[in-house]
């Protein structure tokens, strides 16, 4: 998937988490919450040459390519998720939340690829949840309207305890 998709997918893991902590969106800790989850949904793509991410975190990204590490291996593994949420056990809830849940929507969503994902690297068993014939294929016309789907949700999420009352948690 491409960059925006990612960054989309984030926003909404960053609205989950302020609206399950009844967090209002008119504070500065919403705006970190929000661009938090914009980039930590596009930051498993460091491994990838190239990539937005890989030029912001070149170090991290040279590493890796140093280390041939390939593109939806380690940075898109369960162990790798494993490894950040102890690196960032320090952030307050809010953010570590954020943050952890923004980082796993990148791998969710690569699932929905036809390439699949490594979940469980080292091991090389490459993991999708859609058949090949079904699955969303980077730049296509699916991923734009999956795209368009997710920024959709995104709108709707900061009014739903208006429009849906009922699913406000209290």
């Amino acid at each position: 998937m491409l960059q925006k998709t990612h960054s989309v997918a984030g926003m909404i893991a960053a609205e989950v988490v302020l609206i399950h902590g009844n967090t209002s969106y008119f504070t500065w800790d919403a705006v970190g919450a929000l661009l938090l989850g914009c980039l930590a949904g596009t930051l498993a793509d460091v491994d990838k040459p190239g990539s937005t991410m890989a030029k912001v975190l070149f170090p991290l990204s040279a590493l890796l390519h140093v280390l041939k590490i390939k593109h939806r291996t380690l940075t898109h593994s369960l162990l790798f998720m494993a490894l950040l949420v102890m690196l960032s056990l320090s952030l307050s809830p809010l953010y570590f939340w954020v943050f952890m849940l923004a980082y796993a929507s990148h791998p969710l969503i690569d699932l929905l690829n036809d390439r699949g994902v490594q979940l469980l690297w080292p091991i090389p068993l490459k993991v999708r949840i859609l058949p090949k014939w079904l699955a969303i294929d980077t730049g296509s016309t699916s991923e734009t309207a999956f795209r368009w789907l997710l920024l959709i949700i995104c709108l709707v999420l900061p009014f739903g305890n208006y429009v849906f009352p009922y699913l406000h948690s209290q």
